[in-house]
């Protein structure tokens, strides 16, 4: 082959590839527009979304202290537990979701604070005090939760 057909053939490689890389840079932009649009529609999903992006980023702090230390050492057991008390609040927020949920609600948000205040977050426009204290007596039959700590808002999101 001669010189003039393989600079025609790498040229022609060349510029296969960078429309390639275009075509591809450009359908990735508008997937993730089209995510983004999705995501902000619905309050409740942006919130599980940043919740779980925050979580996930302690995790990862606590998996870094866990590796560097000796699992003797005062910080590792530390992290050990804080990483527990993570996983024990995921489930107990996500039981109580479901609960919510299942009480008739189209969504719920639970969060939980590490000072045991408990924040809900129900899609509904407004709330009754019949429907308050049904939320309030499931999560206290279930989780044994003094009313006190617990704060309920109605939060409008169109499913």
């Amino acid at each position: 082959m001669s010189n003039t057909k393989k600079i025609a053939l790498m040229s022609t490689l060349v510029l296969l590839l960078a429309v390639t890389a275009i075509c591809n840079f450009v359908l990735a932009g508008t997937q993730a527009q089209n995510v983004n649009a999705d995501v902000q529609a619905n309050y409740f999903t942006t919130y599980r979304a940043d919740r779980n992006s925050t979580r996930s980023e302690e995790f990862v702090q606590l998996d870094s202290v866990i590796s560097a230390y000796a699992t003797d050492s005062e910080e590792y057991a530390a992290a050990v537990e804080r990483k527990q008390e993570l996983v024990e609040m995921m489930e107990d927020e996500l039981v109580m979701e479901s609960i919510i949920k299942a009480m008739g609600f189209s969504d719920a948000a639970v969060a939980i604070g590490d000072s045991d205040n408990i924040n809900i977050f129900v899609n509904s426009s407004e709330l009754t005090s019949e429907m308050v204290t049904k939320i309030f007596y499931a999560l206290e039959v279930e989780h044994q939760i003094r009313d006190g700590n617990i704060i309920i808002m109605p939060v409008y999101a169109e499913s």
